[in-house]
């Protein structure tokens, strides 16, 4: 059994801490949550029937992880009125370790900006861009994870690009007038 658990943590370590980052928008937290996904891997590994791949098994662990901890800090908020959780810009950076400078900058803020229009669509939207276009699952896969069908993930794909598309075009007009203004 150590030898699989050692095995999947190899495997899928840096893909899950990556969904749960974009999930969460915290380094900190989504390495927290990545090892709340391993525990509760370790603990469930022997009731693992194998009826779904061990990495739409492993995502929906993580996604079940990430809900509880969303809805931890929604009560938590509710509950301490007026403080809310804070995203740094620090938490947007992406480590790249052989880049050129004007690369990192342009590359930061090309995340930043899908961040920012990211986080205007739903959050079922977001789940399926992350899953589809950041992790790159299948839409089968996506559809196990999320506990849905597959025509539901399509449609809620092709929802979220039309989504983003509008956004990111907006942005870019709003981009532009400020330009002409100056």
């Amino acid at each position: 059994m150590r030898e699989e658990f050692e095995r999947l943590y190899t495997t899928y370590h840096q893909q899950l801490f990556q969904y749960l980052f974009y999930l969460v928008r915290s380094r900190e937290t989504a390495e927290e949550l990545v090892q709340e996904v391993y525990i509760k891997v370790l603990h469930s590994f022997e009731t693992f029937e194998g009826k779904s791949s061990e990495k739409t098994w492993l995502y929906s662990i993580a996604k079940h992880v990430a809900i509880d901890w969303i809805r931890r800090q929604s009560r938590k908020k509710r509950k301490f009125e007026g403080k809310e959780y804070e995203w740094s810009e620090r938490e947007f950076e992406i480590e790249d370790k052989q880049p050129l400078p004007d690369q990192i900058v342009e590359q930061q803020e090309e995340i930043q900006q899908v961040y920012q229009m990211l986080e205007k669509c739903t959050k079922d939207q977001q789940q399926v861009i992350v899953l589809r276009y950041v992790q790159a699952l299948s839409i089968a896969e996506s559809a196990e994870i999320l506990g849905w069908s597959e025509s539901k993930v399509k449609t809620t794909q092709h929802r979220a690009i039309k989504a983003l598309q509008k956004h990111l075009k907006a942005h870019e007009d709003v981009q532009e007038g400020k330009e002409e203004t100056q």
